[in-house]
Parts: structure tokens; sequence; C-alpha cells
């Protein structure tokens, strides 16, 4: 019984130091740790081959790292790779529309005809899934093969651990784990890929605040419907030497917006369902290196872009072919796409959306790369607007940006639906395979519906009050 009493006595005794001690002994002693490892080894041990950090590499650290540059530098940065992806993305995607809906499309229904295919069968596997896979590609190739290139360098330049440095206290005082940094950086590639990176942070319970605002990073199938509603809403307002520029301003916003909810969620879930201390990790900067061009170039190219590319083909085709069915199947006098539109239209534009915007995220949560083909589609189908293949869920004449402005703008598009598309795009489920993801990551059904169903409801809360502000100050 002595004996009982003296260990509670000894527990109660360490827990009052722990709080007496300050909220930095920690890092002190971790870092005091890590500083003598460190001194002891590089005495001690020679790796051949291995490069060091040098004085240089220490001047570069100063400026990119600092206070005063570190953010600033980390803006300018995005933007020049979101602009050389806008600017660069448009002339080849043009081509690829030319080419994949002006020139085989028709052919390949000539060629049905020739042999005398059934119109259902030719308008399933054309006008659906061709039609669904060619706007996939001609869409999420061009920024792809620009976008993963350049994010792909500064990855090997070793630029991404300063951002994860530069974001460190942030995410600490949010309540989070400064690795998560990292996993964000990588959500923007993939979000499936940051859940899992998250493996890396060492609290259960920090982990699963990364792994549940992960979704607020912009995934590689988000950035072209960012990217793409901005060139054709936002930058023809400016003149058109300007147009790219304030374009890529639009996109950067809404990134950085989803940088501010991941701090918001991240602080709120660490103070009510995700208590807890916050822990400390201790970052090496890895030395800077001079870029293996070619060898990113095929990296990025073939490990991510093309592979990114197919997983959003292998979900594009039956989505077409689902599209092309309700855009064909009729139920009394309307179509399936028809009649669920026209339903949930009052709901959506009580949000600033409309109802074809909500059902292509429900036809498109296996990929958010299929959400824009598939806004089109239907917005056609239903609309039936002349000269995009009789109103059946075909579009093959969307050969330039300004075409498909003109059809969503037809479909009675506003500068407010694009912006709130932009913002819905942000927040809104994972797509399935995230889903499924954070599913084997957490083997909670509790915790990966938290994860899906958090971002939608945000998303309907920002959406109603810009939508309410709009018309407040338009009326």
């Amino acid at each position: 019984m002595e004996n009982k009493e003296s260990k509670k006595d000894i527990l109660s005794f360490a827990n009052s130091l722990k709080w007496n001690i300050g909220e930095n002994f920690h890092d002190s002693l971790t870092q005091s740790i890590y500083t003598d490892a460190s001194r002891i080894a590089d005495k001690v041990v020679t790796v051949a081959g291995e490069r060091k950090n040098t004085p240089f590499d220490g001047k570069i650290d100063r400026i990119v790292t600092s206070r005063t540059w570190g953010f600033p530098i980390m803006l300018f940065i995005l933007s020049v790779v979101l602009w050389l992806t806008i600017q660069g993305a448009n002339v080849p995607s043009s081509l690829l529309a030319a080419l994949l809906l002006d020139t085989i499309h028709p052919f390949l229904k000539e060629m049905a005809e020739s042999i005398g295919m059934v119109w259902w069968l030719s308008g399933f596997l054309i006008d659906g899934v061709y039609l669904a896979l060619a706007w996939v590609i001609s869409v999420m190739l061009p920024p792809m093969a620009i976008f993963f290139p350049l994010f792909t360098l500064l990855e090997d330049f070793g630029y991404l651990p300063r951002v994860a440095f530069n974001l460190d206290k942030l995410f600490r005082k949010s309540g989070a784990d400064g690795k998560q940094a990292l996993t964000m950086s990588m959500g923007w590639g993939c979000n499936a890929a940051g859940v899992i990176a998250t493996r890396i942070i060492d609290s259960p319970r920090e982990r699963l605040i990364a792994i549940i605002t992960n979704n607020f990073s912009l995934c590689n199938g988000r950035w072209p419907t960012q990217i793409l509603i901005a060139s054709i809403f936002i930058g023809v307002m400016a003149p058109p030497l300007l147009a790219g520029l304030v374009s890529t301003v639009a996109v950067i916003v809404i990134a950085l917006l989803g940088v501010v909810f991941t701090f918001v969620t991240s602080h709120f879930l660490s103070k009510t369902v995700l208590k807890g201390e916050v822990s400390t990790f201790t970052l090496e900067l890895p030395p800077y290196r001079p870029p293996r061009v070619w060898r990113t170039l095929y990296t990025s190219l073939i490990d991510r872009t093309l592979i990114v590319l197919w997983r959003a083909c292998v979900f594009a085709a039956p989505a077409g072919a689902v599209i092309w069915l309700i855009s064909n199947v009729h139920v009394g006098d309307a179509t399936i796409a028809s009649w669920a539109i026209n339903n949930m239209d009052g709901f959506g534009l009580f949000f600033g959306l409309n109802g074809v915007i909500l059902l292509a995220y429900i036809v498109a949560i296996p990929a958010n790369e299929i959400v824009i083909p598939t806004i089109l589609m239907l917005t056609v189908a239903v609309s039936g607007i002349d000269g995009y293949g009789e109103g059946a869920g075909v579009m093959f004449e969307l050969d330039s940006m300004s075409a498909t402005g003109d059809v969503l703008k037809a479909g009675g598009w506003t500068l407010l639906t694009a912006v709130n598309l932009m913002l819905f795009s942000l927040l809104h489920n994972p797509c399935s395979t995230t889903i499924y993801t954070i599913y084997q990551e957490t083997k909670s059904v509790k915790w990966t519906a938290v994860a899906t169903f958090l971002p939608i409801a945000m998303g309907f809360v920002v959406c109603f009050l810009v939508a309410q502000f709009w018309h407040l100050f338009s009326a």
C-alpha cells in the first residue's frame, strides 16, 4: 500500500514539473539531443558521395525561411507555377480538343453509321464513353504536364522542406503537428497520397487531424477546374494582357483559402473532439541540389501525369456512360437527368450553385477530374443548346475555352455561379479513392464519415454566405 502511494506521489510530482518547466522545454531538449548527435556524427562518420550543407545553403535559407521574406517568396513561387500552368495549357488543350472532339468524334460516328450500329449503342459508346475520355484528356493532360514537372523540380531542388519549416509554427499554434505541412503539400498532388503520407506523424490525435483536413489541399483533379473557371469568368473581366495574371490570382486565393481552412479546422478539432498536447518534431533541412531536369520530366510525366490521367480515364469512362444514360432514358416526359436537375435546381440556387453542379458532383464522386466534363455534358443535355449534339449529353465542338464559356453561360451561369463553384470545388467531399484510403488508414467508419461530410457542410455554409452577401450588395 505504501509502495502504491509513493508511486502516486512520484507521478504527481512529475506531472507538476511537466507544467513548471515551460512549454518550450521539450523543444529545447529535443534540439540539444539532435545537435549533440549531429556534431558527434559529423566528426566520426563519412558517407561517400554525400553533399553536406554549405555556407551558400545557409545564405539561401536565411532568405527563404526568414520571417520577412519566407512567406512572400512562397506566394511568388506558387504564383509563377500557376501562371505558367494557365498560360501554357491553353494552346495544347485547344489542339487536343480539336483533334479528339472535332475530328475523331465525327469519324467514329460515321463509322458506326456505316456498319449499321444501332443508335443507342452508338450513343452509349461514342457520345457517352468516348466523349468523357476525350474531354478528360484534352482538359487534364496539358495543365498536369506543366504543373507536375514544375512541382517536382521544386521538390528535387530541396525547396519543399523549407515550406514545411515556414509553416511549422502556424501548425503548432493550430494544435496540429508541424509535419502536417508536408502532408498538406503532398495533398496538392493527390489527397489519397496526402492521407497516406500522414503516417510520418507519430501522434494518433494529430495524424487524425491531418487526415481530416487534407481534403482542403487542392488535388490535381481540382486544379484544372479552378484554372478553367477562373479563366472563363474572372480573367475575361480584365484587359487581354492581364487576363492570365488575374486568373492566376483568383486560383491562388482559392488555394490559400484551403490553407486557411486547414488551420481553422485543425484548431477547432484540437480544441473540441481531438483535444491533446501538441507534440514536437525536428526537421532537418536537406542541402540544395541542382535539379535533374530530364529525370524530373520523366518521373513527373510517367509516375504522376500519366498515372493520374489513366486513373481519371478509368473513372471517366463509366461516368460518361452513366451521363449518357441519364440524359437519354426517360421517366415520363423527362429524362432522368432533367428530372434530377429540375428537382435540385432550387436547392442549388439557394447556395449560388445550380442543379447541374450538384448532380455533377454526385456523378463525379469517383474522381474530381471528371467534374467539368460532367457539368458540360449535363448542361448540353438538359439545355438542348444548338450545335452540341442535339441535347443528348454530346459536346463535340468545344474546341476552345471561349466555346466552353458559351455553353456554361447558355446554361444560365453567372459570375456568382463560377465563384461558388470554385469555392465548392475546394470544400466538398473527397473522391472515392481518398475516402477508401481514409478508411484504410483510420479503420474507423466514424472518422471516415467526418472526413467525408465535414467539408461538404462547410462548402454549403460558405457558398450560402457568399450568395447572400452577393445578392445583398448587387441589389
